[in-house]
């Protein structure tokens, strides 16, 4: 079979003729022969395998430049960037997904018309945090008011400050912003290293609600009718790496890079937010914690603390034990608290 006309090869490769000359403008998919005098474009037949599968690939919405390393590797390689491109293109559909769900439930509590018949309800709280075994000092922090449930103390302003109507996920935002000037404020005077970023996790009581921000590697477990839930999600490396099935959770928890963050407040890190609302209800017990807790002790532990520690002074004090007697290898940090109906 001879070469097919840019006409003939649109229309094998499913892509329009526009398209190709784009892709041969940016070297993704040159035709066989360019006549010198007419500019008029052929394709080797064999090339429609490779048009197809940049079409598929745009149709993923994956970019130009990304398509054009999936087509320069081998099948097996392409393969697994294709499915590392889709984990991604998945992760960041679930974080719009759960602030469209913020915003609807943020809404429809402010619509009048909206009302509820739910006893009153209320926390009740207690905070730890502890240097651990193995660091000399420590840089985590832990905070549990009336209102605000925190691992970042620049966030303390909220327990008193008074939110305005309609301004929830304003004063979120607003508290992650603040919460990244003070860690590049203590970045530029010094008293942070070099490229340091940190966590920050929170949890604001609105009185039958919970709004949730949260970005890094703390995280928030709820304990419900004796089950227990994560959730957040880590802004790890590792993390990603599980999530595009490169490694398995076994494996990361010895990584060389389960420490490091692709999600921050400063370090030039990406610092965009998780946020979402969680309805409580009565006899909910939450748990906001530090890395340092998960990485030594495994989750069947923390549910057992959670479920049988009568008040959370004793479930942050048995957390932290666990956490040194594992070893102590860094800080680690406990909120814990409880929801029950106002009498």
């Amino acid at each position: 079979m001879g070469l097919l006309t840019i006409g003939a090869f649109a229309k094998a490769s499913r892509l329009s003729p526009k398209a190709l000359r784009l892709y041969d403008e940016l070297g993704l998919l040159p035709p066989a022969h360019v006549d010198p005098v007419t500019g008029y474009r052929r394709y080797a037949p064999e090339q429609v395998e490779r048009a197809r599968l940049v079409a598929w690939l745009r149709r993923l919405g994956m970019p130009l430049v990304r398509i054009r390393h999936v087509c320069s590797l081998d099948e097996g390689h392409a393969a697994q960037e294709i499915r590392s491109f889709w984990a991604r293109a998945e992760a960041d559909f679930a974080a719009r997904r759960d602030l469209v769900a913020f915003l609807v439930g943020h809404l429809e509590r402010e619509d009048p018309a909206v009302t509820t018949t739910a006893s009153p309800l209320s926390i009740r709280y207690a905070a730890g945090s502890d240097v651990g075994l193995v660091r000399e000092a420590n840089q985590d922090t832990a905070y549990a008011g009336s209102r605000l449930l925190a691992a970042v103390e620049a966030l303390k302003y909220l327990e008193t400050d008074g939110i305005p109507a309609g301004g929830l996920l304003d004063v979120l935002a607003d508290a992650v912003e603040q919460a990244e000037q003070a860690v590049d404020g203590a970045a530029r005077t010094g008293s942070a290293a070099e490229g340091t970023g940190t966590t920050l996790t929170a949890m604001l009581w609105t009185g039958s609600q919970l709004a949730l921000v949260h970005i890094g590697d703390c995280r928030v477990y709820l304990l419900r009718d004796g089950e227990l839930f994560r959730i957040t999600h880590d802004h790890t490396v590792v993390q990603t790496m599980i999530d595009e099935g490169r490694i398995t959770p076994e494996e990361a928890a010895s990584h060389p890079q389960r420490s490091m963050l692709v999600r921050a407040l400063g370090s030039g890190a990406d610092a965009t937010a998780d946020l979402r609302l969680h309805d409580a209800g009565d006899g909910d017990r939450y748990l906001l914690c530090s890395d340092g807790l998960p990485t030594v002790v495994p989750d069947g532990e923390i549910q057992r603390v959670l479920t049988d520690a009568p008040e959370p002074e004793r479930a942050v004090r048995e957390l932290v034990a666990l956490a040194n007697g594992a070893g102590g290898p860094d800080n680690v940090s406990c909120v814990v608290a409880d929801v029950v109906a106002d009498a």
